[in-house]
């Protein structure tokens, strides 16, 4: 059963991650956080756990639904050559905020409903993008040259909100493209895409290499995102191509709905873990201790 469960919230990662250029992230981290609270195994320092293989997965996952960008040609090279650097300092700035003391060990659970709070004001931000009428690309010229500063305002937010929550970064990454670049949705998340590809990967390697610090060793992340990546690629594969079939605005309000159901489930989930877990003067915490 619990690989049936792992196997389809690879795929459904891959699939809405290559749709929506996210990474996967979205689905893994609120679909395991889901399923391990009806098992009864999700604590504060999980949260740990679930990030760092999710951002494992983001690599497998955007890397296919970017293939299928490139083919459509829409991805833009003058844009991700400044984006990509800059979100690689965002990340291993996000992902050393993450191991701090305030989210340490069973704190995790904090950043969840960090989590859950970014889902709602992203999905806020894109109900008042869906009912306006105002549209932000009309000024985009496939060969107009962006500033570099504008681009690095995109690339360092995308690359830091990626490292402190575990995320691919589109959610940050697409919205600010339309909005400071002028950039059409769809190349937005073209460029977020491939973005995601090489920060999901600075950002695993850092995050893995300090899950010790929360009691949990680097082997459960590797054979938790063993089990998801499979059917993550072809997910991600898929969703790659619908993008550029399915209608814009049906797409934004696939993604609205989809914000604001795993906003609930997460927070709902945070909440319960930090309500069951004892008083920090009740635990006792021997050197040898073994981790959750």
């Amino acid at each position: 059963m619990e690989l049936l469960v792992e196997a389809g919230v690879g795929f459904l990662a891959g699939l809405l991650g290559g749709l929506l250029g996210l990474g996967g992230s979205v689905i893994i981290i609120p679909g395991l956080i889901l399923y391990l609270s009806q098992t009864g195994g999700y604590v504060g320092n999980m949260q740990h756990l679930l990030q760092a293989a999710a951002m494992i997965c983001n690599v497998f996952i955007a890397a296919p639904s970017t293939v299928a960008h490139l083919r459509a040609r829409a991805v833009m090279g003058s844009v991700v050559k400044r984006l990509v650097p800059a979100a690689i300092v965002g990340v291993l700035s996000g992902v050393a905020v993450s191991n701090s003391s305030v989210f340490a060990r069973e704190n995790g659970a904090y950043l969840a409903m960090l989590l859950a709070g970014f889902f709602v004001a992203v999905a806020v931000y894109n109900v008042l993008r869906a009912t306006s009428k105002r549209d932000l690309t009309t000024e985009f010229e496939p060969d107009r040259k962006i500033p570099a500063w504008k681009i690095l305002l995109v690339g360092l937010p995308m690359g830091f909100t990626a490292g402190l929550l575990g995320i691919g970064g589109g959610t940050i990454g697409v919205p600010a493209q339309q909005i400071l670049l002028r950039i059409p949705l769809r190349r937005a998340i073209a460029n977020s895409s491939l973005a995601i590809v090489f920060i999901a990967a600075v950002g695993a390697i850092n995050k893995n290499l300090t899950l010790p610090e929360h009691g949990i060793e680097i082997s459960a992340s590797l054979k938790l995102a063993a089990m998801l990546i499979p059917t993550a690629i072809l997910g991600g594969y898929l969703g790659g191509k619908l993008t550029h079939i399915i209608p814009r605005q049906a797409l934004r309000w696939v993604f609205i709905v989809f914000m604001v159901v795993i906003a609930y489930v997460t927070f709902d989930k945070a909440q319960s873990a930090l309500d069951a877990a004892p008083a920090p003067d009740q635990v006792e915490q021997p050197a040898d201790a073994e981790p959750h």
